[in-house]
């Protein structure tokens, strides 16, 4: 008779792998192994496709890459005939001519099963059906007599529907005791709390301890913030990893009659404008040091939105990483080039003011002849911008490092950040920043230095950068405000159009006057080929530029603001159901 097993160890490796970096992935869980068997765990379990990396897209399609991700599942599960922990490892896997999004049990020296990803997401970010084959709902894999039940990310994410099966019930159904979750779950603002809470309805069903295990890291325009937890099967919170950064903890699980409990570390979470900072942070981070940059650039103009972007750039790398240039013309204020100063001693970093007076002068003189019959507009004061974005790429070109971006979501919006001054370059950690928030998040870093930053404590950007009345850097002679309404006015309204859709008449309705919401949304829709030029950024709301909202750039629909037409449903022939069964036979 086998004897019973009464406590169960589960070891979470919180890491942050990089797409592609196939054999550093797997030497991260050889560590993460080991430190598991230290702990006398008995199964170390890691993110979704943590081999390959996660997301990676297009790449799990090549056959080189699949093997060689096979090739090093294959080496670790040699590596557990030694009597340690399993390990439950996220990786492509091919079978029978299909690819699945797969989780392999690794352990006696075999790969001992096989489960794979059976609700594909297809919305926002992700674009797996297009990538990978649907698996079944699969019952529980066994370790040291534990019948374990491991859906992987989306399969806890939907009830039962007509696309989507209910794992976690399949689970619970053919005798599953905990439910171990790897994921691949990007940062948004609030998104612990809609993880908990689906966490939670899948516990209610099954009664089941469920493990969430979240990666952390940039990849790209993501960021994945950890923050991986635990709840025993009557709700109760059993553990709380940390946010935004690597951690390896070791879970115990005690049996207590027919049920398992789980007590372990319960970290404090950061929430709203502290969490966006962090993951602003951890996403330049990851851009710079995992695409091998020496450090970055960035042109420091006595604004807000590069004060903001330059204290990041600190925090992530840290001072000696980061060179600021303050590129003045005859307009620029003579606080802007003092407040820029200031901002660089605080944060200590290389800094230089380059004139570019002699530079934009060159440009007029050489489009002289071209303009002489053509009065003077817009056209002459974004010279000044072209300037400084191609001294600054000439800086990066020759030094290596990478040119950071500060052009914030509200003016990306309505198409006030430059090409090749505010957009152009290699990251823009403020991209999905609006900028009511990048003033929030200036203030804030002033009173608070972030767990892991590596800038300096205390009041870094000068007050006057944040109480001056904001300017447009395309236009140093003019304010925002002279072609655009007030900054809250402006983000209520974008937020409306950009993270809810909302149509037109429903904004108006709010209380929004109707020219200046018709005149946002323009200065909207004709900003899209701009925004497909900028630079790649970190994404902290639903909708960002990129991977959330694709518009198409040739597109002359505009909603008009009136009520939407009702539809009519009389004009509309439908055949019931028999007759409709009946023909597809």
């Amino acid at each position: 008779m086998t004897e019973r097993l009464n406590e169960f160890a589960v070891t979470l490796a919180q890491l942050n792998p990089v797409v592609g970096d196939i054999a550093g992935n797997a030497a991260k869980a050889r560590a993460a192994r080991a430190q598991a068997k230290a702990d006398g765990a008995d199964i170390v379990l890691f993110p979704e496709l943590f081999i390959a990396g996660y997301p990676p897209e297009d790449l799990v399609q090549k056959p080189a890459f699949q093997a060689a991700c096979r090739a090093a599942i294959e080496a670790l599960a040699r590596e557990t005939a030694d009597g340690g922990p399993a390990m439950l490892v996220g990786t492509p896997w091919v079978e029978d001519d299909r690819l699945y999004n797969a989780c392999a049990l690794l352990d006696g020296g075999r790969i001992a099963a096989l489960r794979f990803k059976c609700n594909l997401p297809n919305y926002g970010v992700f674009d797996e059906k297009r990538l990978f084959a649907r698996g079944p709902a699969a019952g529980p894999v066994t370790v040291r007599g534990l019948r374990i039940g491991v859906p992987i990310c989306e399969d806890i994410w939907l009830e039962e529907s007509e696309d989507y099966e209910n794992v976690v019930e399949t689970l619970a159904e053919t005798g599953a005791e905990i439910i171990l979750v790897p994921n691949g779950s990007p940062y948004a603002r609030d998104k612990n709390d809609v993880r908990l809470s689906v966490a939670v309805a899948r516990v209610t069903e099954c009664g089941l301890p469920l493990v969430y295990l979240n990666q952390i890291g940039g990849q790209d325009e993501l960021v994945f913030d950890g923050a991986s937890f635990a709840l025993n099967g009557d709700l109760s919170l059993a553990a709380q990893l940390p946010a935004f950064e690597e951690s390896i903890t070791t879970l115990r699980f005690a049996r207590t009659g027919d049920d398992w409990r789980c007590t372990g570390p319960i970290a404090a979470q950061p929430e709203g404008d502290h969490a966006d900072y962090a993951a602003c942070v951890l996403g330049l981070r990851d851009y710079v040091t995992k695409n091998g940059f020496p450090g970055v650039l960035l042109g420091i103009s006595g604004g807000i939105d590069s004060a903001l972007c330059a204290a990041i750039a600190v925090d992530a790398l840290g001072d000696d990483q980061v060179h600021g240039v303050m590129l003045p013309y005859r307009f620029t204020a003579a606080s802007s080039i003092a407040d820029a100063g200031e901002l660089a001693g605080h944060l200590g970093i290389r800094y230089e003011v380059l004139p570019i007076a002699q530079a934009v002068n060159g440009f007029e003189a050489i489009l002289e002849g071209v303009f002489k019959n053509l009065p003077p507009d817009i056209t002459e004061e974004n010279l000044q911008a072209r300037t400084r974005g191609t001294l600054l790429m000439a800086i990066s070109n020759k030094t290596g490092l990478m040119v950071v971006t500060t052009g914030n979501k509200s003016e990306m919006s309505v198409g006030y950040a430059t090409l090749y001054g505010d957009m152009n370059g290699g990251f823009n950690p403020i991209k999905d920043i609006y900028k009511t928030q990048v003033f929030r998040l200036a203030a804030l870093r002033n009173a608070w230095k972030p767990e892991g930053a590596l800038g300096p404590a205390g009041e870094v950007i000068p007050p006057d950068i944040i109480t001056r009345p904001p300017t447009a850097e395309l236009r140093e002679n003019q304010t925002d405000q002279d072609s655009l309404p007030p900054y809250d006015v402006l983000d209520a309204i974008l937020v409306r159009l950009i993270e809810r859709e909302e149509p037109l008449d429903q904004i108006i309705a709010a209380g929004f006057d109707r020219e200046t919401v018709v005149r946002i949304d323009h200065l909207l829709n004709v900003a899209e080929y701009k925004r497909r030029q900028a630079a790649p950024g970190v994404k902290v709301t639903a909708r960002n530029f990129g991977r959330d909202r694709r518009y198409p750039i040739t597109n002359r629909f505009r909603d008009s603001g009136e009520a939407l037409p009702a539809p009519d449903e009389m004009l509309v022939s439908r055949g019931n159901q028999a007759s409709i069964d009946a023909f597809e036979g």
